[in-house]
């Protein structure tokens, strides 16, 4: 019987997916070009056609989405004034889990001048996940960044809710060497009672951060501007140099649409085309 479990245990880990990709880009004549690309396993990124002066990347998961045991590793650096934009194809899926964690390590690196804008479609948790996801997160002190994110607990559209799960989602960004931002989401156990408690989530089956390197008052206000607007409840600030949103909601249509929203008043030049399709 021990022998079967073992071997049980080991096809399970055979069959995990394994994804990453790692690459650099750099300004050339001008315009920003991709550099090094290593890709292995089930994760890919294209490059669409060149948007003015920048370059876009766009992820895409050939597993289908993730499961517990899969690991998957991003690696972005942008060299000195190169601008990249990286989004995905579609909202990631995070399943089920038996036991061991799905893994999600992205690393950006930026140069002096430089811009990345981390802009994926949502990610979607199931019942039952176990799932630890990493930022780390480094920029020169003349670099600049967007990141957003959005977390969908459950597809409620299809009548789907987290009842119990664990996800951790761990934030650590570095300005010159000097770390200025540090944050860890960590919800276990009993999910659902946990997001319908007021001092978590009120109810709320979505949650959104965006994040903007550097970051004031001037830009907090702009986006005050158009706040009346959200359906999803909101915070928002500045300090440190950089700039801080947070978004819940009870719907997650809605939200994406307020994100949507705070994305254009930081970013004029708009979305990846692909969250507009």
């Amino acid at each position: 019987m021990q022998g079967a479990v073992t071997a049980t245990a080991d096809t399970f880990a055979q069959n995990r997916a394994r994804g990453a990709v790692a690459f650099d880009v750099h300004v050339q004549d001008g315009m920003t070009r991709r550099r090094e690309l290593h890709e292995s396993g089930s994760l890919r990124v294209r490059f669409p056609s060149p948007e003015q002066q920048g370059l876009s990347a766009v992820f895409i998961n050939t597993a289908g989405g993730v499961a517990g045991g899969d690991i998957f590793n991003i690696d972005i650096a942008t060299g000195e004034g190169a601008r990249l934009t990286a989004t995905t194809a579609a909202a990631e899926k995070i399943y089920r889990s038996h036991g061991p964690d799905s893994q999600i390590n992205v690393t950006l690196k930026a140069d002096a001048n430089s811009h990345i804008s981390w802009l994926p479609q949502e990610t979607i948790l199931f019942d039952q996940v176990c799932a630890v996801r990493r930022f780390d997160i480094d920029l020169h002190e003349t670099a600049t960044l967007l990141l957003s994110e959005i977390v969908v607990f459950g597809r409620t559209a299809m009548n789907e809710t987290v009842a119990r799960g664990s996800f951790t989602d761990r934030w650590r960004l570095r300005r010159g060497g000097k770390l200025i931002f540090a944050d860890t989401v960590k919800l276990d156990g009993d999910f659902a009672g946990k997001l319908a408690s007021r001092a978590v989530a009120n109810g709320g089956v979505a949650i959104g951060t965006a994040l903007v390197v550097p970051g004031d008052e001037s830009l907090v206000e702009k986006i005050r501007d158009v706040s009346s607007n959200f359906s999803s409840e909101f915070g928002i600030s500045a300090w440190n140099g950089f700039a801080l949103v947070r978004l819940c909601g009870s719907d997650a249509a809605r939200l994406r649409a307020d994100m949507i929203a705070v994305l254009a008043c930081i970013s004029p030049a708009g979305l990846p085309r692909l969250w507009l399709n």
